[in-house]
């Protein structure tokens, strides 16, 4: 029994210690849940609290009990300190902090009142800072013990849209509000900087009539209120042209293109679209949010009244609702907005009327050549475009851009159509941008002028334009000239393909990125006329073609890029079949009355004026068009000032432009191959026979080894030319020794011949070298000696070294009736001596230098005992290219002769023959 007991007593104790913790925590958990539910009251309490105010709630009955709770008391306390610090000090400071920054925001006509701007003509060019706010009113903080007025202003340019809500009441103050707000705008800049859209769903003739007057300068355009798509159409390919054709170089909006060039390009557009909130349609409304997310980058802003859009793009509001005070997102909800009073009525058509004729007479005003200049020079950088403004439309500069995505450029228009003065704009204004380190050119004009002459130093103006390389003038008979530029321009391109390679990058601006040391400056070759270089169904123009089409094609990635201007292109046969070449070239330029440069049907420069130019950057379709006013670019001393200027600007190092004039004949003097000539000992000595058409400034050289076949030919009976090739290869030889170290002979075998033989041998003797004049009489007897030396070297019974000996023969071929005849005492004929010199003579130092009016002469001199292989090199003049075969085994030679050019072939040295031009030798060249 009392085991039974004490069992059901240790039950009880401890249900009771259960009971007493059960209790215990339901304690703690009540606690806990007033501590929470008290916590979640306050929070409460002050969210609410603070979004209605402690100002309202002060006067709010329904507060009065939880404003004297005490367990709130402490977020009273601090709610009246928080409003106090807000309202109460912010009364003191915060307007005029407010109207300090929307002046310095919005200067001038942005921000003052419509007394200081209204019927003025904006002088902005945008070139310099745009506004970043515009006024439209002012607003109060309604919990302002002290109410102080403040500006409201709006950011709109490039920045943010603007939409306004209104009831049936206020439609009318809205109406004056977006009209203050645009004639601000269009009262700051130069006229023809912004234009204006409306339209109105409401209204036949649509709102804002005030503005009406810009019509006429097709400043405003009043859209069909019942065919809202056409605007937003509109509006949707205007956006797409920016971003296709004018956002290049990694620039995604003209906002950020103009912080980079300081060029405005492409003027603002402002579409003011009254509705109602079932307005538009489905599709229309989806159209009007792409052009919201996608119309500030190309220059875009909408005005919206009662017309809800919902974007993930900046836009400010203004509600005018009549049931509370009207409110914007710039000043908040406890700030009651106040618009500014409207426009007077009279006014608003006057000062619409003026900007109007304003842009009337900036359109009849002719540009000049400094508006397309920058303001500091040299100022930009070229890694992913080159762009320089050309001219003018409507007071807006357009641009001509070159780059990756518009990478090479067709220029074409008749005669006098202006070429020549866009070439000088659009080269004046990339010069005085871009410095020699960012920009080079390359200018050839095929034409007989001298267009790009003065780009080179002159006799009269020895400045010369630090960013070009080469200038090229007076080559329409030098066709070479052009296939040389090509070939180097392809070269250059695989020498930039290949660093582009080692960086593991695909394009010039990474490259540039990649290897910040090296010097990659992009490359713009001109070619006025460039058809000539395709005037001739020969291997030149097979050259020419598959140069071009390859540099068009590959050349844009490595920053390479080609300007080629013609007259018509209509008739370049070459092209026919080819529409790849074309197809690069996607800026295409079109002068008054040009044809087939734009694409067909596109025909607008035909009505051109002068002085114009159709620019169009989207492969000549008509809706790239943009017409542009170029100003005059050739006038005294126009260009020449900008020159003048960059000359005093370039690097001390920077060497100058080569120039290659046609109509002149270079002087072996001034050749740096020739002034490099030195004598050395124990190395082959080189001749120089002429110029080499080439980009770079070379000679045409051959190396007069001990090797067979070392001998030189001159073909043809131009006897200047003739003579100028021996005197040059004479008077390069003789540079290369010193005096007594060489044998000269010169012999003139016909009378012709005799003034310039004997002014060869004074000048070598004037060099201190040994010299023997041989003539037509004692040429056999000579060359007789001349064999039997060799002979006794090659029997071994002289082995001293011989000393070189160069023969030098005028008019060899006078000379084969006496030659054919026998020396009595040896019986050998002078025939069998000269084909013992030109066979053996080389590897024993004894050089022939010879001229033959006709190469079948020395064809018949060769056929036995020698061969056409002992001519190792040789310059033919007026000799057609069938006879010239001969010396050149397996060539197809298609030479036609022409005035002062000859055709160098050396076999030992060229897969085929190359074009030089012979020197002019009359002046001291020792």
């Amino acid at each position: 029994m009392n085991r039974r007991n004490d069992r059901r007593q240790r039950i009880r104790d401890a249900f009771a210690a259960f009971h007493d913790a059960v209790a215990a925590a339901r304690g703690a958990a009540k606690r806990a849940h007033d501590v929470a539910a008290l916590q979640q009251a306050r929070e409460t309490f002050e969210q609410d609290l603070r979004a209605r105010g402690i100002d309202q709630a002060l006067r709010d009955p329904d507060y009065a009990q939880s404003l004297t709770d005490p367990r709130l008391a402490q977020i009273v306390t601090q709610a009246k300190e928080d409003w106090e610090q807000a309202f109460v000090k912010w009364t003191n400071n915060g307007p005029r902090s407010l109207a300090a920054l929307v002046a310095e925001a919005a200067p001038g006509s942005a921000g003052e009142d419509y007394e200081n701007w209204l019927g003025q003509i904006g002088t902005v060019d945008g070139r310099g800072p745009v506004p970043g706010l515009w006024r439209i009113g002012t607003a109060i903080a309604t919990s302002s013990p002290v109410p102080v007025p403040f500006p409201v202003a709006v950011p709109l340019l490039d920045r943010s849209h603007l939409a306004v809500f209104t009831s049936g009441k206020t439609r009318p103050v809205a109406e004056n509000l977006v009209e203050s707000l645009v004639l601000r705008v269009l009262s700051h800049f130069q006229p023809g900087l912004v234009h204006v859209h409306v339209w109105d769903v409401g209204q036949l003739t649509g709102s804002l009539p005030g503005l009406y007057p810009l019509t006429r300068a097709g400043l405003l355009t009043v859209h069909d209120p019942a065919r809202p798509a056409e605007l937003l159409d509109e509006l949707a390919e205007h956006i797409r042209k920016v971003h296709t054709t004018v956002l290049v170089g990694g620039h995604d909006s003209l906002r950020s293109m103009e912080s980079d060039a300081g060029l405005r390009t492409e003027p603002w557009r402002i579409a003011v679209l009254f509705g109602r909130p079932e307005a538009l349609k489905d599709e229309d409304l989806h159209k009007l949010q792409r052009i919201a997310r996608n119309g500030l980058a190309a220059g875009v802003q909408l005005v919206l009244v009662d017309i809800p859009v919902t974007v993930n793009s900046p836009i400010e509001t203004v509600q005018l609702f009549d049931d509370m005070p009207w409110r914007t997102s710039m000043s908040g909800e406890h700030a009651a907005f106040t618009p500014d009073p409207a426009l007077p009525r009279e006014m608003v058509p006057r000062a619409c009327a003026a900007i109007a004729a304003a842009l009337e007479e900036r359109r009849n005003r002719v540009c000049t050549f400094e508006e397309l200049l920058p303001a500091h020079y040299w100022s930009y950088q070229s890694s992913a475009v080159v762009q320089t403004p050309i001219g003018h439309r409507d007071g807006v500069a357009v641009p001509i851009t070159i780059g990756d995505s518009s990478p090479h450029v067709l220029i074409g228009g008749p005669s006098g159509s202006g070429k020549t003065n866009f070439l000088y704009a659009m080269l004046g204004g990339l010069v005085a941008r871009y410095s020699p380190a960012e920009l080079e050119l390359y200018l050839l004009d095929f034409k007989e002028g001298v267009s790009f002459a003065q780009f080179a130093p002159g006799r009269k103006d020895p400045t010369w334009l630090p960013n070009a390389r080469l200038v090229g003038v007076n080559v329409n008979q030098d066709r070479e000239f052009g296939v040389a530029l090509l070939r180097f321009l392809a070269d250059e391109m695989r020498r930039r393909a290949d660093a582009a390679k080692q960086h593991e990058v695909t394009k010039l601006e990474e490259l540039r990125a990649e290897d910040p040391d090296g010097r990659w400056p992009r490359v713009i070759a001109v070619i006025d006329e460039f058809q000539y270089l395709f005037a001739e169904k020969d291997a030149v123009t097979r050259e020419a073609t598959a140069l071009l089409e390859d540099v068009a094609r590959r050349g844009r990635s490595q920053g390479i890029h080609l300007v080629l201007a013609s007259q018509d292109v209509s008739g370049i046969e070459a092209f026919w079949g080819k529409p790849a070449i074309f197809e690069q070239f996607t800026v295409r330029v079109a002068l008054p009355k040009a044809r087939r440069v734009l694409v067909d049907g596109n025909n607008q420069a035909i009505e051109l004026p002068r002085w114009h130019a159709v620019v169009n950057h989207e492969s000549g379709v008509k809706q790239g068009n943009e017409i542009a006013r170029v100003p005059d670019a050739t006038g005294r001393g126009t260009f020449e000032r900008v020159q003048a200027r960059l000359f005093e600007m370039k690097p001390a190092d920077l060497p100058v432009p080569r120039l290659f004039d046609g109509s002149r004949v270079p002087v072996l003097a001034d050749m740096p191959g020739f002034q490099a000539l030195t004598p050395v000992s124990g190395s082959a000595p080189i001749v120089l026979l002429g110029q080499v058409i080439d980009v770079e400034d070379r000679a045409a050289r051959v190396s007069l080894a001990r090797a067979p076949g070392r001998n030189v030919a001159v073909f043809g009976s131009v006897l200047k030319e003739s003579t100028s090739v021996l005197a040059a290869a004479t008077l390069s030889l003789a540079r290369q020794h010193l005096p007594g170290e060489a044998r000269f002979t010169v012999a003139p075998m016909i009378d012709d011949a005799v003034p310039a033989a004997s002014s060869l041998a004074l000048r070598l003797q004037g060099m201190g070298h040994e010299v023997v004049t041989v003539g037509l009489d004692g040429i056999r007897q000579y060359l007789g000696t001349v064999a039997r030396g060799l002979e006794e070297r090659l029997s071994g019974s002289v082995s001293d070294q011989p000393v070189p000996h160069y023969l030098v023969l005028y008019g060899m071929d006078a000379a084969n009736a006496v030659l054919e005849t026998k020396d009595p005492e040896t019986r050998v004929s002078g025939v069998d001596s000269f084909r013992q010199v030109i066979k053996s003579g080389p590897e024993h130092r004894t050089h022939l230098i010879g001229w033959w009016r006709s190469p079948g002469r020395l064809k018949s001199m060769l056929m036995m005992g020698a061969s056409p292989d002992d001519i190792g090199a040789w310059v033919g003049f007026d000799v057609q290219g069938q006879d010239l075969n001969t010396f050149a085994p397996g060539q197809m030679i298609t030479w036609s002769p022409r005035p002062g050019r000859g055709l160098f072939f050396d076999r030992f040295e060229h897969a085929r023959p190359q074009v030089v031009i012979p020197f002019d030798t009359d002046e001291e060249a020792s």
